[in-house]
């Protein structure tokens, strides 16, 4: 399988948060054999929880499957450039390398407002592969918040007429 076929996953995974409301950001890990080992979609608001980012669901998940927190020899897609909580976890777990779709101007911290997995004081630096299926990762996060916003209007017009 390719680089695509994995990150259409992950946009399956980001369409199974958009469909429960949560912004759709999904992630898979792959291992070197090409099985999906684990996959996570965001659920922050499911959950509660300001940790339950796509990357962190399947990085937990993937630890548990395995049986080890370190992740080398997996690869990790993911739909939109993981944020800084993520890209340390990604440092952190040894994931050899991470596919993502769509950079992320406001959070993004592997190109985008930071370098963290390439940064040199860490002894760790995955291999970085952007802009994978980059027009539909995007995509979908355009249209979730474009209709968030017309739910919002709709909102605030029904509160506005007596």
């Amino acid at each position: 399988m390719t680089d695509e076929d994995f990150m259409r996953a992950a946009l399956s995974e980001a369409q199974a948060a958009y469909d429960i409301g949560e912004v759709p950001i999904g992630a898979v890990l792959v291992d070197a054999a090409g099985h999906i080992v684990a996959r996570g979609h965001n659920l922050r608001e499911t959950a509660h929880d300001a940790t339950a980012h796509a990357e962190m669901i399947a990085i937990r998940a993937a630890c548990e499957a395995l049986g080890r927190w370190r992740l080398s020899g997996l690869t990790l897609y993911v739909t939109i450039e993981p944020c800084p909580m993520c890209a340390g976890a990604i440092v952190m777990s040894r994931v050899d390398r991470v596919v993502y779709g769509s950079t992320d101007a406001k959070a993004g911290a592997c190109e985008s407002l930071f370098n963290i997995p390439g940064h040199p004081a860490l002894n760790h630096a995955p291999a970085m592969t952007a802009g994978v299926l980059q027009e539909e990762c995007a995509g979908i996060m355009k249209r979730f918040f474009r209709e968030r916003r017309a739910q919002r209007v709709r909102e605030k017009k029904a509160m506005d007429t007596p």
